[in-house]
């Protein structure tokens, strides 16, 4: 998107009032969804003809929803973001907005990017004929 696109100064500026106007754990939540956004098409992995392992990159005892995020975007790597930007961006909204607790919302996110890599690596199984 281009900043005319995306409102250019004008966006920006409303982007840093609504920064500066949230309590500081939002203005957290805030910058880590955005660094979630840029890196939809940021990460390039190579096209493989087998299915990619995850990375072993295992949940801490306590985490955040964002530090959750992070890691299991770390984790599986070799998953399109961009396509679970709405499943990712409602959970972190149902524990930012709704109040949900960040461990129910992270055993969400969990089932979300392993079902997410059941179905990559059904689409990256040779088949048999």
């Amino acid at each position: 998107m281009s900043r005319a696109q995306g409102g250019g100064r004008n966006g920006e500026r409303r982007l840093i009032k609504f920064y500066r106007s949230l309590a500081p754990a939002d203005q957290e939540t805030l910058l880590a969804f955005g660094e979630f956004l840029a890196s939809r098409g940021a990460a390039h992995v190579p096209e493989a003809s087998e299915p990619l392992e995850p990375a072993s990159i295992p949940r801490p005892r306590e985490e955040s929803v964002v530090g959750a995020i992070k890691r299991l975007s770390r984790k599986y790597y070799m998953l399109d973001r961009g396509a679970m930007l709405n499943d990712t961006s409602s959970l972190m909204g149902a524990h930012v907005l709704q109040g949900r607790p960040a461990a129910e919302v992270i055993d969400e996110l969990e089932d979300l990017f392993a079902r997410r890599y059941a179905e990559y690596r059904e689409e990256k199984t040779p088949k048999d004929t």
